[in-house]
């Protein structure tokens, strides 16, 4: 039963912020030639289950046993790399000749739908080309250029849902999960509008509990899930009015979305101005220039106009390009300060306008100290994945797949605001909300 609008303890509005951590698969971390090898041998358990006699006709079941049978965590690799490489080769020819057996057309059909069938069918292809002539078939290994994406390729035969990850220059194999929380200043609740009255043993402010949580594989960006993250918000009416989050989920565009979209203002740092004059902290940078969006021309610190206006796509996005004509920038005293170019005059390249103004006013306000202070209640969100790091485990998934581990982190998100409840029910302060509580928990359900 959902809780009326006048005891609700979370409700749209106010502030919440989000971050993300990394999250480790329930597999080992492989090597290419592992990979290679543990597929091979669970892709043979499997058939072995599945279709004993047929597996004794199609291969040397002694022969493949003692070659693929271990696993790959029970020996040592060879230690010269041309013994590797031999043994990735031998790997790939048993596992594109068991491909083909499981396709013949005498092979019973159901095989080739066997869901180790079908990883190591994808394996291979990504991990291996073949080619095939008058002299036989030929294997060879991909070269890393020519893998696939990250996206798409595979990490373990268990978990096809694992991918490679890498944030602040550290790699792992599984997930990411993104905790959305409250974050009101206690200071601007009032305890009788937030519904504490109503409910026995509250006392303070409302406790800061979690509000989403989102689990995806560890390729996707942080920015890639700034809507989608609001729309789960959107789907239970707890869209917040103000929404911190670090520069990884921000762009200028996803800025004006959102606020258009969701009506959720992003408290959030943006890229500075990269053009070589603002790198340099010397000569005229973009807003040294008057811009007129109106009349669709730029003026220059000198009191010069604009003779090019032209709507552009740059690296995919949409763009507006400005030029000022090279005869009048040619003899101007201050060029050096302008210009690198030798001939031409000076080019401007802004964001469509709507974009580009939020743009500037968000670089503008980074710089003012209260925005700065402000912006610190995003700092709050690392000590919640500490908490759900230190008494849930959720950096480390127990379960095999996306959706249950997804679903592993709702009962981890549930278990830490029942902890805050908890402290927040017996008059603990608001943050107090650490790993003893656990055992407080325990005890108040117990008794």
């Amino acid at each position: 039963m959902a809780a009326s609008p006048q005891t609700a303890v979370v409700r749209a509005g106010g502030r919440q912020r989000t971050d993300s951590t990394r999250v480790l698969a329930a597999v080992r971390d492989l090597n290419r030639l592992e990979l290679a090898g543990e597929t091979l041998r669970t892709t043979l358990e499997a058939l072995a289950c599945a279709a004993p006699d047929w597996l004794t006709q199609a291969v040397s079941v002694r022969e493949w046993a003692e070659r693929n049978g271990p696993r790959t965590h029970s020996w040592h690799p060879p230690a010269s790399a041309s013994k590797r490489e031999e043994m990735a080769l031998v790997y790939g020819r048993d596992g594109f000749a068991l491909l083909e057996a499981v396709h013949a057309p005498d092979a019973p059909a159901w095989l080739r739908e066997l869901p180790a069938v079908q990883v190591l069918r994808a394996m291979w292809v990504q991990n291996y080309h073949r080619t095939v002539s008058e002299a036989g078939a030929e294997v060879k290994r991909r070269e890393s250029k020519d893998l696939p994406p990250g996206r798409l390729r595979l990490a373990s035969p268990y978990d096809t849902d694992a991918r490679y990850g890498l944030k602040q220059g550290s790699w792992w194999t599984g997930y990411k999960i993104h905790i959305s929380e409250s974050c009101d200043d206690p200071d601007d609740q009032d305890p009788a509008a937030d519904g504490q009255a109503l409910i026995p043993g509250a006392e303070g402010p409302s406790p800061r509990l979690i509000t989403g949580i989102a689990t995806t594989d560890a390729t996707v960006t942080d920015a890639e899930m700034t809507e989608p993250v609001h729309h789960m918000l959107a789907a239970r009416d707890l869209l917040p009015a103000e929404h911190f989050l670090d520069s990884g989920y921000a762009s200028a565009e996803l800025i004006v979305g959102v606020k258009k979209n969701f009506g959720v203002t992003l408290v959030t740092p943006v890229l500075m101005n990269s053009s070589p004059q603002a790198r340099a902290g010397a000569g005229f940078d973009r807003t040294a220039f008057a811009i007129d969006w109106d009349k669709r021309q730029a003026t220059c610190p000198r009191g010069d106009t604009s003779t090019w206006w032209s709507p552009a796509t740059l690296r995919g996005t949409k763009a507006v390009v400005i030029k000022f004509d090279k005869e009048t920038c040619r003899p101007c005293p201050v060029r050096d300060k302008c210009t690198r170019s030798k001939t031409g005059g000076r080019t401007l390249s802004l964001q469509p306008r709507e974009v580009q103004e939020v743009l500037d006013h968000a670089r503008l306000q980074q710089g003012d100290e209260q925005r700065r202070a402000k912006y610190g209640t995003r700092a709050g969100i690392e000590r919640t994945i500490h908490q759900a790091v230190a008494v849930t485990g959720m950096r480390r998934a127990r379960y095999l797949g996306l959706q249950k581990t997804h679903l592993e982190h709702v009962f981890s998100a549930v278990a830490l605001n029942l902890i805050r409840l908890d402290a927040w029910w017996n008059g603990h302060p608001l943050d107090r909300t650490r790993v003893s509580h656990l055992a407080r928990l325990k005890r108040s359900l117990a008794a």
